[in-house]
């Protein structure tokens, strides 16, 4: 008996995905739930497990090929035919005839002058590589023009002192640790505060649908991470009512399966607001794009040790530029420039943010 290998369910923003590679053969022997391919839609990987145990008998959808939610992708015998295709498989190949693999060398015919192929392009040892995108790269493109395209995007800029926030860190985190079995990082403040600020400015939870502003009462924070597959944005879902630490275990969690191609895709669908840290990287400063329909997005950036003007005097503090881009169309001046003073006053003195409430 033959049993189908299908296409997974997808979700509803999800059509299609690529049949990266085959993991197994034809003519091998799998287990039920073993993984046979791996496929690439344009939010996750997603790996193809066998419904049965049996013998691969077919791959109907080779690798790099296009499929769609149900599509059949291979087919495994299961009972008797299982032997002889596994026999067949084990089987040395027949060599072909020698005589066979020899071939009598075509004729060459010179070009005519006005047939000859032109000059290469580029000097001797320099050439270009062409490398189709992948289904991730094309989304995130997309997506990239789409918020170019539809929003009015503006950036206003601040600073913080981190100085609070370090000094906070370095007297709480042996008990922190202790108590929640994770290190106080900085991210889970800025998810904290940026929470809190949106509370105070609800426009930047909101998002543009047709003529309509569609208000969210869920805070669902959007992390971005960088992956090795490119940038994915899982989301954290009612922020505002996890403390530092479940936020942090979030942070940890969703950056591990980043890496490892392991997120669901419910995980990167659906957050009403975006944090990304270029800071990680070495950025100064830098204007961060939308994530539509979103109606706001918080940049973070490298903090570095500079003279800043303290009660009169001149000090050193640990500065960090913060970055908030907003879709204009919705967003006013007033609420964005307020908006970014709010996370900056909070971060300024964040015990608040650590008792949490």
């Amino acid at each position: 008996m033959r049993i189908q290998v299908k296409t997974p369910e997808l979700s509803e923003s999800v059509q299609g995905g690529t049949l990266l590679e085959w993991r197994r053969q034809v003519g091998d022997t799998v287990e039920r739930d073993e993984i046979l391919a791996d496929l690439e839609t344009d939010k996750v990987i997603l790996e193809v497990p066998a419904p049965a145990a049996g013998v691969l008998a077919a791959l109907v959808v080779p690798a790099g090929g296009e499929v769609k939610a149900g599509d059949v992708l291979a087919e495994i015998e299961t009972e008797a035919g299982a032997e002889v295709l596994a026999a067949m498989a084990a089987a040395p190949e027949v060599a072909a005839p020698a005589a066979a693999a020899v071939q009598a060398p075509a004729a060459v015919v010179p070009a005519p002058a006005d047939m000859a192929a032109p000059a290469p392009a580029y000097p001797p040892g320099r050439a270009d590589r062409r490398v189709p995108m992948t289904r991730l790269r094309q989304r995130i493109a997309e997506r990239m023009v789409e918020a170019q395209r539809t929003a009015a995007i503006l950036t206003t800029f601040n600073e913080v002192d981190m100085q609070p926030v370090q000094d906070l860190r370095r007297r709480v985190q042996a008990g922190f640790q202790q108590a929640h079995g994770i290190k106080l990082g900085l991210m889970s403040f800025f998810v904290a505060a940026a929470c809190r600020a949106l509370r105070q400015f609800p426009i930047l939870n909101a998002s543009v649908d047709g003529r309509d502003i569609v208000y969210h009462d869920c805070y669902d924070i959007g992390m971005a991470v960088s992956s090795e597959r490119g940038l994915v944005v899982p989301v954290i879902r009612d922020a505002d009512r996890l403390d530092l630490a479940e936020i942090e275990r979030r942070i940890a969690d969703y950056a591990r399966r980043a890496n490892s191609l392991e997120l669901k895709i419910d995980e990167l669908e659906g957050g009403t607001f975006t944090i990304t840290n270029g800071g990680v990287f070495g950025s100064m400063l830098s204007t961060p794009i939308l994530n539509p329909p979103q109606s706001g997005v918080l940049g973070l950036h490298r903090i570095q040790d500079r003279p800043v003007a303290v009660d009169g005097q001149v000090v050193i503090r640990p500065m960090m530029y913060l970055a908030l881009s907003y879709d204009h169309r919705i967003v006013d001046g007033r609420e964005a420039v307020s908006f970014l003073k709010s996370v900056k006053d909070q971060l300024e003195a964040p015990e608040a943010l650590l008792k949490g409430g």
